[in-house]
C-alpha cells in the first residue's frame, strides 16, 4: 500500500510539473525541431522529409526487395506495408526520445549549474519533439490505408488514447535515462546500440510466428513488444488481437512514469556537482 501511495504521489507531482511548465516545454521542443535545420536550404521541411524518407526506405527494402506478402485473410487483414508501418512508426518515435534523453541534462550543463530552472522540462522537451516524427508518419499511414483499402478500421479512433499511454512511457524512460546519463557517460552509447537493434528485436518487420520457439520468450519479455502489438491492434488488425498487451501497456505506462520521475527527483540535487 505504501508503494502504491508513493507511485500515485509521484504521478500527481509529475503531471502537475509538466502542466505548470507546458508553455516552456512546448517552446523548447519547437526550437529543438526547427533549430536543427536552421541554415539549410529546405529548412524545417526536413522535419517532414526525414521521417518520410526513412519510412519509404524500409518499405522499399522489406516490401519490394524482400517481397514479404501477407494480408487478405481474417487473421492478417491488411497488406505487409501497413503491418510494417504500424509498428515502425511508434518505434521510431520511441527510439528518438530515448537517444535524446541521454544527453538532455549533460548538454545543458550551464542551465543546470547557474540558474533556477525546472529541470524536468529538459527531458520532457525531447519527448515532445520526438512525437513530431510519429504524427507526420501516422498521417502518411492514414492516407495509405485509405488509398489502398478504401477505409479505416474503427480502432483508429483509439490511437490518441494509446499515444497518451506511450507518452507516459516515453516520459518515464526519458527521466530515467537523462538522470543516468549524468552519472554514467556510457548511457548514450548503450541506448544507441539498443535503438539500432531494437527494430530487429521487436515484431516490427516480422510476425511472431516467424520467430523460432527458442527465442520467442525474449520477444514476449521485451516490454516494447507490447507497445508495438497495441499499435498493430489499432492500425493493422482493427481489433484487440493482443488483449494481454493492453494490460501490460497500461501497467507499464504508469509504473515507468512514476519510477522514472522518482529517480530523477532523487538525483536532481546532485546534477550540478557532477557536471
Amino acid at each position: 500500500m505504501r508503494l502504491i501511495k508513493g507511485h500515485l504521489q509521484a504521478l500527481r507531482e509529475v503531471v502537475s510539473t509538466i502542466t505548470k511548465h507546458r508553455d516552456l516545454i512546448w517552446e523548447m521542443a519547437r526550437r529543438e525541431v526547427f533549430d536543427r535545420y536552421s541554415g539549410q536550404i529546405l529548412g524545417a521541411y526536413w522535419a517532414i522529409g526525414h521521417p518520410l524518407f526513412l519510412i519509404g526506405l524500409y518499405v522499399f527494402v522489406f516490401a519490394f526487395v524482400f517481397k514479404q506478402k501477407i494480408g487478405g485473410t481474417h487473421e492478417m487483414p491488411l497488406d505487409y506495408t501497413t503491418y510494417l508501418l504500424s509498428g515502425l512508426i511508434p518505434w521510431m518515435s520511441l527510439q528518438e526520445a530515448m537517444v535524446k534523453s541521454c544527453t538532455a541534462i549533460t548538454s545543458s550543463s550551464s542551465i543546470v549549474k547557474q540558474t533556477i530552472f525546472p529541470l524536468e522540462a529538459l527531458p520532457s522537451k525531447g519527448v515532445v519533439a520526438s512525437l513530431l516524427t510519429q504524427i507526420i508518419s501516422s498521417c502518411f499511414l492514414v492516407f495509405y490505408v485509405l488509398f489502398t483499402h478504401g477505409g479505416l478500421p474503427w480502432t483508429y479512433a483509439l490511437v490518441p488514447l494509446l499515444m497518451l499511454f506511450q507518452i507516459f512511457i516515453m516520459l518515464g524512460v526519458a527521466f530515467f535515462l537523462s538522470a543516468a546519463g549524468v552519472f554514467l557517460k556510457d548511457t548514450k552509447d548503450v541506448v544507441q546500440l539498443f535503438a539500432t537493434a531494437g527494430m530487429y528485436l521487436l515484431p516490427v518487420i516480422y510476425l511472431p510466428s516467424w520467430v523460432p520457439s527458442l527465442f520467442k520468450p525474449l520477444l514476449y519479455l521485451n516490454p516494447f513488444s507490447h507497445v508495438i502489438w497495441c499499435y498493430q491492434d489499432l492500425l493493422y488488425f482493427g481489433r484487440f488481437e493482443h488483449p494481454w498487451s493492453w494490460l501490460v501497456m497500461l501497467l507499464l505506462s504508469f509504473t515507468t512514469l512514476s519510477m522514472g520521475y522518482r529517480l530523477f527527483r532523487l538525483t536532481k540535487p546532485l546534477f550540478g556537482n557532477v557536471l
